[in-house]
């Protein structure tokens, strides 16, 4: 498998495409090369649009390769389109890889939608977050897989979700490479079997393109590290046992949806899966392993004691206007979950973090991810409460709503929304030093770190 003639053939992307563009894409290639793509409807979205997936090559074995399972998260989008097309054009390519490839370039169509108006660009921080979308947790393909743990039962798939089981079924893959993507961060993975001899492999793919390693702190408290920016694939199992160890209440009532894509491939073939975690936005601190001042403990306190103070504060902005969002209104799903989480999530973070060696120095990453970056992914929920009111205002002026008090609270809220969104993002903007990593490094990326663990489950050693 010549990995490096691919890459290097990697186009100067300058914009994402739409899910109209990525469907038109995808009818495209198999118009032009009806002998090796055919194209089958997986399924259709919640809102009943198709959810197409290529099936490439006629490989021994079979991978299986979805992005924007998150609808915030395009990168996996352009990834899947480069590579449908270089599977289908370059024959000794596709024949060296040994997979016959199934390809969904985009399986929440209905979510990925509703972040277009910033996929065109100029990528700034405000740009993303005023037109950033993400659903709960119960609405999240990803995160919606069918599980039976403890006390948790959950079975009650999405359409989405559906249909990604229902290829997974049909194909039993060696290989799944679920595509995802960050905002603010640096490069780092899951996966499901310990590769110790592709670590560094991994590594090296961000660091060539300029992208440094995630060296903060995990993305929750619950992962499992198996080496630097390099974790093990989960499901909801550990979250659950990490609840019931440190959370006051049952975890089942914190666990909104069911398990993940990885979790449910996992009873089919021994599924090897690989999520490959890049920035929009990088800022080189998040790898800076010097030593500061303040404990680690007490830049994780600090980080809970700002996160409390925003959502109070959403929650005091919602709380005028609650009675007028509809329940079907998609932007305050994921906020509400937080606040209603947000108290026994801090008590559950204060008692992870209460071991002994929490109390060693803080590096310069683990600060930088617990003031800078919690203070980024904060600020999106300021702009789905903004959204939130936008939405309820233009509906009921569309329906010609005379409802006086209605329309001021929610346009009073919006603005104070609005504002608070502008200077949440001024703040940012000063006080990082980021660049914005070009979409074709991103792809790179990712292709390279997907063929790598595709050609390394080849050798079936564990």
């Amino acid at each position: 498998m010549n990995i490096s003639k691919i890459i290097d053939n990697v186009p100067d992307y300058k914009v994402f495409l739409t899910v109209d563009e990525l469907n038109e894409s995808t009818l495209r290639l198999q118009s032009k090369y009806p002998d090796i793509v055919k194209v089958f409807e997986a399924g259709k979205s919640r809102e009943n649009h198709s959810i197409l997936c290529l099936k490439i090559g006629s490989g021994s074995k079979n991978a299986f390769c979805f992005a924007c399972p998150h609808p915030n998260e395009p990168i996996g989008a352009m990834t899947l389109e480069y590579l449908s097309w270089a599977l289908a054009e370059d024959d000794e390519f596709r024949e060296s890889t040994g997979y016959t490839w199934y390809i969904i370039k985009c399986v929440d169509p209905d979510g990925t939608k509703l972040n277009e108006k910033w996929f065109k660009g100029p990528f700034t921080i405000y740009n993303y977050m005023k037109d950033y979308f993400r659903p709960g947790s119960e609405q999240q393909v990803e995160w919606t897989f069918p599980i039976d743990y403890k006390n948790l039962h959950f079975n009650e798939p999405m359409p989405e979700t559906k249909a990604i089981m229902g290829v997974i079924e049909k194909t039993r893959p060696e290989f799944m490479y679920s595509l995802h993507n960050g905002g603010l961060c640096g490069a780092y993975w899951y996966i499901t079997h310990e590769y110790e001899d592709i670590y560094d492999e991994l590594r090296e793919t961000a660091l060539k393109n300029g992208v440094a390693l995630q060296l903060g702190e995990p993305e929750s408290p619950a992962c499992i590290e198996f080496s630097d920016a390099i974790y093990k694939m989960s499901g909801i199992s550990e979250d659950y046992d990490y609840l019931e160890k440190y959370s006051g209440k049952n975890p089942e009532k914190s666990c909104y949806g069911g398990t993940s894509s990885s979790d449910y491939a996992l009873r089919f073939n021994d599924c090897v899966s690989l999520m490959t975690e890049l920035p929009y936005f990088s800022d080189d601190r998040i790898a800076d392993s010097s030593i500061t001042n303040i404990t680690r403990r007490q830049s994780i306190e600090d980080k809970l004691k700002n996160t409390v103070e925003h959502y109070r504060g959403l929650d005091r902005e919602l709380s005028k206007v609650r009675k007028y969002i509809a329940p079907d209104n998609p932007f305050t799903l994921l906020v509400e979950q937080i606040i209603s989480e947000i108290d026994s999530s801090v008590e559950a973070q204060k008692k992870w973090s209460d071991d002994p060696k929490f109390e060693r120095p803080a590096k310069s990453s683990e600060v930088f991810d617990n003031d800078l970056v919690s203070k980024f992914y904060n600020s999106l929920s300021t702009s789905l409460c903004a959204r939130a009111c936008q939405q309820e205002l233009d509906k009921l002026k569309k329906e010609g709503c005379k409802d006086d008090e209605a329309l001021c609270l929610l346009e009073e809220v919006y603005e104070v929304l609005s504002d608070n969104l502008k200077n949440e993002c001024e703040y940012l903007e000063n006080k990082l030093n980021y660049k914005v990593v070009p979409i074709r490094d991103l792809v790179r990326i990712q292709i390279e770190c997907g063929l790598i663990v595709a050609r390394r489950r080849q050798k079936k050693e564990y």
